[in-house]
């Protein structure tokens, strides 16, 4: 099997581990670095990797003043708890980026919010509504 590790990078690593787990049910904890953490799924897959901007000189993780966060990134997450995944949303952005509708290709219920670093987060039901 191959996976994909997405990495992002943040301000603040805690806080944006602390938002993702919320955001996507996951019981809290802290990430494994000061500069580093990985949003982990149940089974221990990596649903996505948060970075410190700056550390470890990764060209592309220099600073969030060399491009705007998010420039041609969409995080799509697909959750079997959608309604309880929308309340957890509504609880940490005071508007969502787009309310609640049914994707017409997809045929699935999805909304999406602005992290704190100001990625465009996208959610979706796992399965058709």
């Amino acid at each position: 099997m191959k996976r994909t590790w997405t990495i992002i990078g943040v301000s603040d690593v805690a806080a944006s581990f602390k938002w993702y787990q919320s955001l996507l049910g996951i019981p809290a904890s802290a990430p494994g670095h000061t500069y580093f953490g990985q949003i982990l799924d149940s089974d221990g897959t990596v649903l996505l990797c948060l970075h410190a901007w700056g550390s470890h000189e990764h060209p592309s993780l220099t600073s969030p003043d060399s491009a705007t966060p998010g420039n041609g990134l969409l995080l799509f997450f697909r959750v079997d708890d959608f309604a309880e995944a929308l309340s957890r949303a509504r609880a940490l952005v005071p508007v969502l980026e787009e309310e609640p509708s049914v994707n017409p290709s997809t045929g699935t219920e999805e909304f999406a919010l602005r992290d704190p670093d100001g990625y465009y987060v996208m959610v979706s039901a796992l399965s058709a509504a």
